[in-house]
């Protein structure tokens, strides 16, 4: 059987290019004290500064179905698969994305170096189903996930000060946080067969218990 991943469209519009670059799967956050260049700023010019805290990918298989081909019993199934977990957009922990922070996605599309979702978006779907040409007996698992993306950001506004200007933080209480995810991905993956470590195949044939 063909073990060939299969990229599929998903249904939300979130967009279909992905290059992968940059962190790994299952990279360990990147923590950094982020804060402006500089302590001072143009009030004529400066408004806003944002940058990315923080960013962890972590693959997430969010449907999925386990299945056993006895000898004899190969060839073409059409398959529903079970959700096992899901993965949305949020921002400070509200799913209500709204336009102002579009330029925080796409800095965190930098960051991990493929494009995110940006705005309001989950993996949801009424129904996952797949069509399989099992080729030899096996167990395999059938699987649909998403690299998940979560982290912190920072905001911080030019306040004007007698003829200059300073960087204020605008959480001082600490940074916002977010969620977004990659374009979901679809395919099989086989007892018989190892995947790469920190990758979401490797995530999906855990699920086999091989």
């Amino acid at each position: 059987m063909s073990s060939r991943t299969r990229r599929t469209a998903f249904t939300s519009g979130v967009a279909a290019l992905v290059a992968v670059t940059g962190l790994g799967l299952g990279a360990a956050p990147a923590h950094a004290d982020t804060a402006p260049p500089t302590a001072t700023c143009d009030p004529a010019r400066d408004y806003l500064w944002e940058d990315i805290a923080s960013a962890r990918v972590e693959p997430t298989v969010t449907d999925f179905i386990a299945v056993a081909i006895t000898p004899g019993t190969t060839g073409s199934y059409t398959k529903t698969l079970s959700e096992v977990d899901s993965v949305s957009t949020t921002i400070n922990t509200s799913t209500e994305v709204s336009a102002e922070f579009k330029a925080i996605f796409a800095k965190v599309s930098v960051k991990v170096g493929f494009a995110v979702a940006s705005t309001k978006a989950t993996t949801r779907t009424t129904t996952v189903t797949d069509t399989v040409n099992f080729n030899s007996p096996g167990y395999y698992g059938l699987y649909r996930g998403t690299r998940k993306v979560t982290g912190e950001w920072v905001r911080y506004i030019c306040a004007r000060s007698g003829n200059t200007g300073y960087w204020i933080n605008t959480s001082p209480n600490g940074p916002g946080t977010f969620i977004t995810f990659d374009v979901p991905e679809q395919g099989t993956v086989s007892c018989a067969y190892p995947e790469p470590a920190g990758t979401l195949r490797a995530a999906a044939r855990a699920r086999l218990a091989c």
